[in-house]
């Protein structure tokens, strides 16, 4: 898959996972260093939100964003997911007040390449929002076609009421 950055061209590792497959089997790492596996994200409703750099300017706002809507939805988990290291996500979090939903590090890239968001030319993730089900389900996906921009919140959180009202 390709996306954009500033419109130049970028290739992803490969073809992100669809809606309706399973939510492929990565780890990633939380503020204490501690490794949270694809099972772990299992029982809940997950949103997680896919950011490049959560130091840059357009990260800052999708991340915020998302922020805010945590006490909307009871019952669900919110992940932002950077390559970032655990160290500068916990520090950017005090800096910006962000405390209601969990920064994890893919610094090893285990994420980036089971989900195919591997932007390898730049060593970040394509910018994207995916809702899993309880179950491990994708049932929302969108992947940002050019980098700068940020994603349709809106969607998003309209998909994020139906999973959870269904």
């Amino acid at each position: 898959m390709e996306i954009t950055i500033n419109g130049q061209h970028r290739q992803l590792v490969g073809n992100p996972p669809e809606v309706g497959e399973e939510l492929p089997h990565f780890k990633v790492f939380n503020g204490a260093g501690e490794k949270i596996k694809t099972r772990f994200l299992l029982g809940k409703v997950t949103l997680i939100s896919v950011v490049p750099d959560i130091t840059t300017s357009v990260c800052s706002l999708q991340t915020k964003r998302f922020n805010e809507a945590v006490d909307q939805f009871k019952d669900v988990r919110f992940l932002t997911v950077s390559t970032n290291l655990a160290e500068t996500q916990q520090k950017w979090c005090a800096a910006e007040g962000v405390k209601k939903l969990e920064l994890v590090s893919d610094h090893e890239q285990s994420f980036g390449y089971a989900m195919k968001l591997l932007i390898p030319d730049e060593d970040v993730l394509a910018r994207s929002v995916w809702i899993i089900d309880a179950d491990g389900k994708i049932v929302y996906r969108q992947i940002v076609s050019e980098l700068t921009d940020e994603p349709d919140y809106d969607a998003a959180l309209s998909a994020l009421k139906k999973v959870t009202q269904a």
